[in-house]
């Protein structure tokens, strides 16, 4: 995490922080000495006791105020951004997962689009210094060449969740190029860690092996992902917070191998360690932290699913300094100790 790093924007307004990535930025920011507002819906998604329990640990912090309401509710998001006036809004809220956006498409377009032009519309009107905007390594797609990098086109997606996020960057691009937003864009790539979500493989693994239960594992074990720890992805948040893009002239930013637009102060910034692991390499991290053997249950790729993902992290390290360094194996272990004193198990 950052030691002592200088506290330039006091108002941050995240939406998202009883989510997993909201809570960790959220806890990360109010350490450092921020005022923070969080907006979250509290949707059925998975169980919203698990994200009271996220935001009752932030309430302890007398600088951190907590709006319960959905994106979608225009009247209630511009009233919570209004009131608090914000130097810097940081955008994580959505509707996630790739399999669910297969049963429930229009949730998707509801809470990713819609409620992402209310967040525009916000910081349009406030100027904030910068607005900062989670997509997702999902974006690339059929990309093939790995590592993915910013500057690749990725117009080929394949489930209707990237289709969202995708179409959010766009959104925001324009925003930037009409309004002068200054706007920051990060991929995540395949998050895990402590108070992760319910519907992620990590949480879903040690659960069944403590059960005695078998594990999907699909693809057959053969895809990889480019695991990043959660301590590591808010630490590249914040210190991008304070990386502002600028206005571009004709060719800024482009020999430099920014992602940064030609005509707009917007950019788009990989957060993942660069170092992809096999599924199968992952299930073995899990069991030594568990300590038991998994019942493996080999299943073929499901729809919407990509084979590999890569970051290339050489941007995030120019701007900032700093790369996600955890290893797998003490971030799994991580987990693991959390899932066993949260669920007393």
């Amino acid at each position: 995490m950052i030691d002592g790093a200088e506290c330039l924007t006091q108002r941050v307004f995240i939406t998202g922080t009883a989510g997993f990535v909201g809570y960790h930025l959220a806890q990360l920011l109010l350490d450092q000495g921020f005022e923070v507002v969080g907006y979250d819906g509290m949707t059925d998604y998975y169980d919203p006791e698990l994200k009271r329990r996220r935001h009752q640990n932030l309430l302890q912090s007398e600088r951190f105020s907590a709006v319960e309401a959905m994106l979608e509710d225009r009247p209630a998001f511009d009233a919570a951004v209004d009131d608090f006036a914000p130097e810097v809004i940081v955008h994580l809220a959505g509707q996630a997962g790739v399999r669910y956006s297969l049963e429930a498409p229009e949730s998707y377009v509801q809470s990713n689009i819609v409620g992402s032009f209310h967040v525009l519309e916000a910081a349009k009107r406030h100027a904030v210094r910068h607005l900062l905007v989670a997509s997702t390594s999902s974006v690339y797609g059929a990309n093939e060449e790995m590592p993915f990098r910013e500057t690749d086109k990725a117009d080929l997606q394949v489930s209707f969740y990237a289709a969202t996020k995708k179409a959010v960057e766009a959104m925001a691009h324009s925003y930037a190029h009409l309004w002068n937003v200054p706007t920051t864009m990060f991929r995540f790539f395949t998050v895990y860690g402590p108070w992760g979500r319910p519907d992620m493989a990590l949480f879903k693994f040690v659960e069944a092996i403590l059960d005695g239960r078998p594990i999907d594992i699909y693809g057959e074990g053969k895809l990889s992902r480019d695991f990043t720890y959660i301590d590591d992805l808010v630490c590249a948040i914040r210190l991008l917070m304070d990386v502002v893009p600028m206005e571009p002239s004709s060719s800024d930013g482009i020999e430099f191998g920014d992602s940064l637009s030609r005509v707009a102060p917007h950019r788009i910034v990989n957060i993942g360690s660069g170092r992809p692991v096999m599924l199968l390499d992952f299930v073995v991290a899990v069991e030594r932290a568990v300590g038991k053997s998994a019942i493996r249950n080999m299943l073929q790729m499901q729809l919407g699913d990509v084979v590999d993902t890569s970051a290339d992290s050489a941007l995030l390290e120019r701007l900032t300094g700093y790369v996600p360094r955890t290893e797998l194996d003490e971030g799994v272990a991580n987990f693991v100790a959390w899932y066993r004193e949260y669920f007393r198990r």
